[in-house]
């Protein structure tokens, strides 16, 4: 984990209220691993304390980019970022996803803008998989262009219809494994709201193959000093015995595999 001060190369609004954000990194850009995080000190405007977690959306040598959309008095005050401004960044943060198992076939699913978390999953898998995005309309499917400029297949679901097809992304996905998984192993790589985790951990489960997600959580320090952002999951005792013990997603998540989770309700 590194600290450094990075300056803004361009930010850009998109779709939805959607934002890009890129910055100009020597250091932390180029040990970003898929599914790791940055914690961005917001600028001073926002009278906030703590720092805010941004998935990496994309990363190379010198440069890594982050999706946000304005929901509180910290993204509110990154909106005023402009090129050639300086900003300070922890990273990178928490265990991201595993590499793509041989043999399996890679299946994203996001909500939203968890596609972000997902793309350099795509980018540095050594296989072509399928991609699975949902949103409640059109203006929150953000991406799709770019996995598709990789060669995956994109699949496109939005609750009015305005869209793709009209439904969850839940729906498309199980029409695809009823119909054209034709005895392929898929491993699903996930991140959204937890409902759509917990489902897409649920199909894992009942198939047994491997699920790995992305969880969200409120964070506090970033560090796992504060456990504010703590998640249930199995474990074995030393007798070998089930159990159970608390984690963090800050740093054991943000990426947890689907059998070690615990869903309460």
């Amino acid at each position: 984990m590194l600290v450094e001060n990075v300056i803004v190369h361009s930010h850009r609004l998109l779709k939805g209220g959607y934002r890009l954000l890129t910055l100009k990194s020597k250091r932390i850009a180029a040990l970003v691993q898929p599914g790791q995080f940055v914690h961005l000190r917001v600028p001073p405007s926002a009278d906030a304390v703590l720092r805010r977690p941004f998935s990496v959306f994309r990363a190379q040598a010198g440069r890594l980019a982050i999706l946000y959309k304005s929901v509180g008095k910290g993204t509110q005050a990154m909106e005023s970022l402009r090129a050639g401004d300086e900003v300070n960044i922890l990273g990178p943060l928490g265990n991201g996803f595993p590499n793509v198992r041989k043999n399996s076939l890679p299946v994203l699913v996001a909500g939203g803008y968890g596609m972000a978390a997902l793309y350099l999953v795509a980018q540095r898998a050594r296989v072509k998989g399928i991609v699975f995005v949902g949103g409640a309309r059109a203006d929150d499917i953000l991406c799709a262009d770019d996995f598709r400029r990789l060669g995956w297949d994109v699949r496109v679901a939005t609750e009015d219809g305005s869209a793709g097809k009209k439904g969850l992304v839940t729906q498309i996905l199980d029409a695809w494994l009823n119909k054209d998984l034709r005895g392929r192993t898929p491993e699903f790589f996930a991140c959204g709201p937890n409902g759509l985790l917990k489902a897409i951990c649920k199909r894992a489960g009942l198939g047994a193959w491997e699920g790995w997600v992305s969880m969200d959580r409120h964070m506090g320090c970033g560090l796992g000093a504060c456990l504010a952002c703590v998640q249930k999951v199995r474990r074995q005792d030393a007798a070998g015995e089930a159990t159970w013990d608390w984690v963090r997603i800050c740093t054991e998540g943000p990426v947890l595999a689907c059998r070690d989770i615990i869903w309460e309700d």
